[in-house]
């Protein structure tokens, strides 16, 4: 059985209580070596075999699973935040799926929630955003016509920008051109939740030289949108001239 598992977004105790029961009982541990915290590593059982996939092809992956397999051995995926986003996972389950290995996913805090945790901030505030646009800039992976940041721009949601650190001057440029005024609100969080975090607030206008003053290349998420500035209305959920389900409206 393989268990692929959520390690969450750095800190290694914001893995879910499943993850760490899974990473105790597994034989095999294959870890995302690139981005998981090494710390996760101790949940793991003394006995457990440990492989960093960073230095692995998929081919490889599925070797160390197979073997793995035919001993009757448990292996665990461990892949950094939540394995549903740029996980790579698709092609592994495609994989196992041709060889008739049984797997499962157990889901994970993904490094956006970390973000906004610990920047205390809601992605969603009424009358400033409703909407949150997860996406990325193209690099060597290609990002479809219609899925360009210039485009999504266009909305004017909430932005969520993952694997564009390294590219955060093309970030602003296609951030701009899709019409985000210069001083829209955001941020980047280098390693939230890890010790070592580093959250760094500007405007779109400044994400480039903000990056550059401070050496942020790679780990890092960048969020853009009015919900990181002042504004927005209060929720009618706690509204006390609004009835819910739970609750009638107070005359």
């Amino acid at each position: 059985m393989v268990h692929f598992v959520g390690a969450g977004c750095g800190a290694p105790d914001l893995i879910t209580v499943r993850g760490a029961r899974l990473l105790a009982q597994a034989d095999v541990v294959i870890y995302a070596g690139s981005l998981v915290n090494p710390a996760l590593l101790e949940y793991a059982g003394k006995d457990a075999r440990i492989y960093d996939s960073a230095k692995l092809t998929l081919e490889e992956i599925m070797g160390i699973i197979c073997a793995a397999e035919s001993s009757g051995k448990t292996t665990v995926r461990l892949h950094t935040g939540d394995s549903s986003l740029y996980g790579a996972v698709r092609e592994q389950f495609q994989a196992l799926d041709a060889m008739g290995i049984e797997y499962d996913v157990c889901p994970g805090v993904s490094a956006m929630f970390g973000a906004a945790a610990a920047l205390k901030a809601e992605y969603t505030v009424p009358e400033l955003s409703q909407t949150v646009i997860i996406s990325r800039v193209e690099g060597r992976t290609p990002v479809p016509e219609k899925e360009r940041l210039r485009e999504l721009a266009k909305h004017g949601a909430t932005m969520v920008l993952y694997l564009s650190a390294g590219h955060i001057g093309r970030v602003q440029q296609e951030l701009l051109s899709g019409g985000y005024p210069e001083d829209t609100p955001a941020a980047i969080a280098a390693k939230a939740t890890w010790p070592e975090e580093e959250l760094l607030r500007c405007r779109v206008g400044t994400l480039e030289q903000t990056a550059r003053e401070h050496g942020v290349e790679k780990t890092a998420l960048i969020l853009a949108g009015a919900f990181l500035g002042e504004g927005g209305s209060r929720s009618k959920l706690y509204d006390p001239e609004f009835s819910t389900g739970c609750r009638e409206a107070k005359q």
